[in-house]
């Protein structure tokens, strides 16, 4: 009986063969080390934008509180009685405050908190006759952007202003 030889394997084949089908160390932590970066990056990335979205939200509160009040004021011809108070009833969480004064050559008209979605807005409204037959209505909304609870218009960081102007 005869017994066949195997042919002997170069050891460099059997190193790459085993190779193949196995990472390293340290592949698996580099590749752990960037899953990492990434999904901490997600992670900040969607608080900011959460954040964004919220002060943004705030901004056009102010900015359709300052237009409600201006439109509704103009629609009674900038009357130096307007009460938006009054006007408005239990449709819009209004009322009234102090704490502000008018812009420069205004005359105050009244000071109002108006809250919203759980944000205090200061509203500042004030006219000045322009000329005969026309004047002008101004309204300030303040409102703290930090998302920090406020008691008063000083603890507000922002503020969208508008002024128009009706005959009267």
């Amino acid at each position: 009986m005869t017994v066949k030889r195997r042919k002997s394997v170069p050891a460099v084949l059997l190193h790459k063969a085993k190779k193949r089908g196995a990472f390293t160390l340290v592949e698996v932590m580099a590749a752990t080390l960037i899953l990492t970066v990434v999904v901490l990056g997600a992670a900040g990335y969607r608080y900011y934008t959460a954040l964004d979205v919220r002060k943004s939200s705030m901004h056009t509160a102010g900015a359709r509180i300052a237009l409600l009040l201006s439109e509704s004021w103009r629609g009674v011809k900038g009357i130096e009685t307007y009460d938006p108070t009054a006007h408005f009833g239990t449709d819009l969480a209004i009322t009234a405050s102090g704490g502000s004064s008018a812009p420069g050559g205004f005359t105050l008209l009244g000071s109002y908190t108006v809250a919203l979605n759980g944000v205090n807005y200061y509203a500042t409204l004030s006219w000045k006759d322009v000329s005969t037959g026309l004047r002008a209505l101004n309204v300030v909304v303040a409102w703290s952007h930090n998302g920090q609870e406020t008691n008063s218009v000083a603890d507000a960081d922002k503020s969208f202003k508008l002024t128009t102007y009706t005959t009267n």
